[in-house]
């Protein structure tokens, strides 16, 4: 993919305001089909899966606040929370699903440990799902397997993110030595290992930050799709200024309702706000230098989404099972898919072939969706999603659609902010967006919303959410 191919995408600019500022660089894009008529989505076997409510705790930047716990303990919070929330008895929990992505090693299955910390009831089974980014949208996905199988009727998804403390290994090299050691007999033998030890052997390895297949971090690749697709600097710092704004005002007006206060044992502040929010001003958003392609990269601290930690947990069950309880959904579960693309070139490009698919799957237009919730990896990467999705060029070439499908409505695209300002604790943001969607959706009154992320090895997640009848602002 060269930049020319996106040149002819741009319609045109388009001036947004955003407290008292116009921002001229954010380009208008084509809207998909238009067709007003209403329409509803039923389930093609068994019930109606709902979305019954859904928390999570204030995301923070990495380093601050939560760095003293252990991840299961973040996530026991969520998981607590949930059910306080609902008022849903630990007893009736049948199953959870719980993702991360980056592991601690102490706790294998997080889900199992993190749901015994938060007093579930013990006879309740758990597991850990982990699919990067998109790891608590495939607990969701899950769960709604599980439930329209039959096998259980209420489970409890989410996931945690820990960056404060990541594990770090020993190199190879040292690993073996060390488990020859172990093995060893005689003091002769531990000499000879002892011996064997060369410098390079006390290198630590820290996780990956790079795609394994290509070797290529994520900021790399998204620096090359920013500029492949004709992506500016000027348009992605004024993105990210639209978001870091749009999540202060939503916080402002008392919009973020799946925000959860916690209070960190052994302290008295009470953490009741995602601490990345930074509304600045374009001007300084200009002066930051590259983060990753230098000198002329685009993309910067600003504009990418920051290390960050977090969880999420939401209840997951049938229509019938929560008129039993006598709560009120959120919103109903209609549709997902996955999909997978080449990992060098088209990382970051999943929301791009995802929303197709799953309009197309669900029976929908582009013109149907009142709510897109997309997840912010990058500003420049949710830019290129969009002149990707409204190419004729990119749709033939590399979709093989025989049209466009068009960039969403910007004016009903993440109007809440997105994780380059509310933060993305990698596996807890999948039921941020779905709480986001399902709230959005009854605040602007809306009746489907289409929720996109994008995932590390080329992978996405697509999935359609509608508003429950009954569902209220709270």
């Amino acid at each position: 993919m060269a930049s020319y191919i996106a040149k002819s995408i741009v319609k045109g600019p388009v001036t947004s305001v955003i407290n008292g500022q116009q921002l001229n660089s954010i380009r208008a894009f084509s809207l998909g089909v238009q067709n007003n008529q209403k329409k509803t989505l039923a389930p093609k076997s068994g019930e109606n899966v709902v979305l019954l409510d859904g928390v999570r705790t204030p995301f923070l930047m990495s380093g601050t606040d939560y760095s003293n716990l252990m991840p299961h303990e973040l996530a026991k919070h969520a998981l607590s929370g949930i059910l306080k929330k609902t008022g849903v008895s630990k007893d009736l929990v049948d199953y959870v699903i719980y993702g991360t992505v980056i592991q601690e090693v102490k706790t294998s299955n997080i889900a199992r440990e993190a749901a015994l910390a938060a007093g579930y009831n013990e006879k309740t089974p758990a597991h850990t799902v982990t699919m990067a980014c998109i790891s608590s949208n495939v607990a969701i996905a899950s769960a709604v397997g599980l439930i329209n199988s039959g096998v259980y009727d209420l489970i409890v998804c989410g996931g945690v993110e820990f960056m404060s403390d990541i594990p770090i290994r020993h190199s190879r090299k040292m690993r073996n030595l060390m488990l020859k050691a172990n093995k060893a007999k005689t003091l002769q033998q531990r000499l000879a290992l002892l011996a064997s030890i060369r410098p390079n052997y006390f290198i630590p390895e820290l996780p990956a930050v790079a795609e394994f297949s290509s070797g290529e971090t994520m900021g790399h690749s998204a620096d090359r799709l920013a500029a492949a697709f004709g992506a500016t600097r000027k348009e992605q710092d004024e993105f990210a200024l639209r978001s870091h704004t749009l999540a202060q005002q939503a916080f402002d007006k008392g919009y973020l309702t799946d925000l959860m206060p916690i209070q960190i044992p052994g302290q008295t502040k009470i953490i009741d706000r995602d601490n990345g929010i930074r509304v600045s001003s374009y001007e300084k958003l200009a002066t930051l230098k590259p983060a990753f392609i230098k000198p002329h990269g685009t993309i910067t601290a600003a504009n990418a989404s920051f290390l960050t930690d977090g969880a999420s947990a939401c209840i997951v069950t049938t229509e019938s099972k929560a008129k039993q309880l006598g709560i009120k959904p959120k919103a109903y579960l209609r549709n997902f898919t996955f999909v997978s693309q080449d990992p060098i070139d088209q990382l970051l490009l999943g929301p791009a072939y995802g929303t197709p698919a799953i309009l197309e799957k669900a029976g929908l237009t582009m013109n149907d969706i009142d709510v897109w919730e997309f997840h912010e990896a990058f500003a420049g990467q949710i830019l290129a999603n969009f002149k990707a999705m409204d190419s004729d060029f990119f749709a033939k070439k590399y979709m093989k659609r025989n049209t466009k499908v068009g960039a969403p409505d910007l004016n009903k695209f993440n109007n809440w902010g997105g994780s380059l300002s509310i933060g993305h604790p990698f596996a807890a943001t999948g039921v941020r967006l779905a709480m986001h969607t399902a709230n959005r959706l009854v605040r602007e009154d809306g009746q489907f919303g289409l929720i996109a992320a994008c995932a590390a090895g080329g992978q996405a997640v697509a999935m359609i959410l509608e508003r429950h009848p009954d569902a209220t602002p709270n």
